[in-house]
């Protein structure tokens, strides 16, 4: 007789948890968009302008990260800027391999003319917070000790310019790209400068519901069963969400006026689920008196532009996509 071991707790369509800790991620929902969650393997020629590599920076954790490099068309010896990118999923699912993402990065890298280097984050409940922005910060140590010619990574040796490191995150990657700045203004990151922020949607919440999330349309990218399971699984055993990482602007967060932050540019989205929540963290940092640039895209939902099926066939997706993409490389050229 075969025994089938019990659900204790599942998130319709991308994740169930087991009562022996094991976890399933195997997409259930409807089969026509699995293929955004599919893995996207490497390839070191240029397709659509960009080559893509997956690089092992520490064998005994296996972490690693995904690099994307843009062809160049020009005769320009000038070097490109490092997007360090931290994909969403509510800490819980999603891989920097994915399609979905695959299709964004190199997007962007070819609109930002930049170097995209993708971090492969821990993913909860096997490794709660902060496991995945551990890791987020180990990356850009890498980077650090890359520059530093500690070792060798042709693609970014060659081609990157260290001076101009840039951080970017959507959803729960939006709480680690500020997580990682923090952090980054109490280290010595040279010759590495960190230039720019710009978390995209962040997972900026608290353990009350917010009017946007009581009023607000759900969507499949994020409903409030979605927020409030992953969140459960991710946070640490005994938190809730005014957790510092998913709440910087509470009480029990550092107090973002003391933080030594880069400029950022900070993006929201007028119909997302959490916008009061992420707007209280905008408010926070213009009263703190930090350099943050707001950028808006109206008639969109939470991580929009993740969706290549509505990016396609939905004329407001399409061109919110192009603002957004447009507005990150404005920001990145400024710096």
């Amino acid at each position: 007789m075969v025994h089938e071991k019990k659900v204790i707790e599942e998130v319709s369509g991308w994740l169930r948890v087991f009562e022996d800790g094991s976890v399933d991620r195997t997409w259930t929902g409807p089969p026509e968009v699995k293929f955004m969650s599919e893995p996207v393997p490497p390839h070191d020629n240029f397709i659509n302008g960009v080559a893509v590599k997956d690089v092992v920076v520490d064998k005994k954790s296996v972490s690693r990260l995904r690099i994307y490099l843009p062809e160049r068309n020009d005769s320009s010896v000038n070097k490109l800027p490092i997007i360090l990118h931290f994909h969403g999923g509510g800490f819980c699912i999603s891989q920097a391999d994915w399609f979905m993402y695959y299709t964004v990065y190199t997007r962007l890298a070819r609109v930002a003319n930049a170097i995209i280097v993708s971090v492969f984050l821990p993913l909860a409940p096997e490794h709660r917070l902060p496991a995945a922005c551990n890791s987020g910060f180990a990356a850009l140590l890498w980077l650090r000790d890359l520059s530093r010619q500690q070792f060798n990574e042709p693609w970014l040796t060659n081609y990157a310019d260290f001076n101009r490191v840039f951080l970017i995150g959507d959803s729960s990657g939006g709480n680690i790209v500020h997580y990682v700045a923090a952090r980054a203004g109490e280290e010595d990151l040279s010759p590495v400068r960190l230039a720019g922020a710009i978390p995209i949607h962040p997972g900026f919440v608290r353990s009350k519901r917010s009017k946007s999330e009581l009023e607000q349309e759900q969507t499949p990218f994020l409903t409030l069963d979605m927020v409030d399971k992953f969140l459960g699984l991710a946070l640490p055993i005994g938190s809730n969400k005014d957790h510092p990482i998913t709440c910087p602007m509470g009480d029990v967060a550092p107090a973002v006026e003391e933080l030594k932050l880069p400029p950022y540019l900070y993006c929201m989205a007028d119909k997302d689920l959490i916008k009061d929540t992420e707007m209280e963290f905008y408010e926070a940092m213009k009263k703190g008196g930090k350099d943050v640039e707001l950028f808006v895209n109206n008639g969109v939902g939470h991580s929009f532009y993740l969706n290549k099926i509505a990016v396609e066939m939905d004329s407001v997706t399409g061109t919110a996509t192009k603002k957004l993409f447009e507005a990150i490389a404005e920001f990145i050229s400024k710096y």
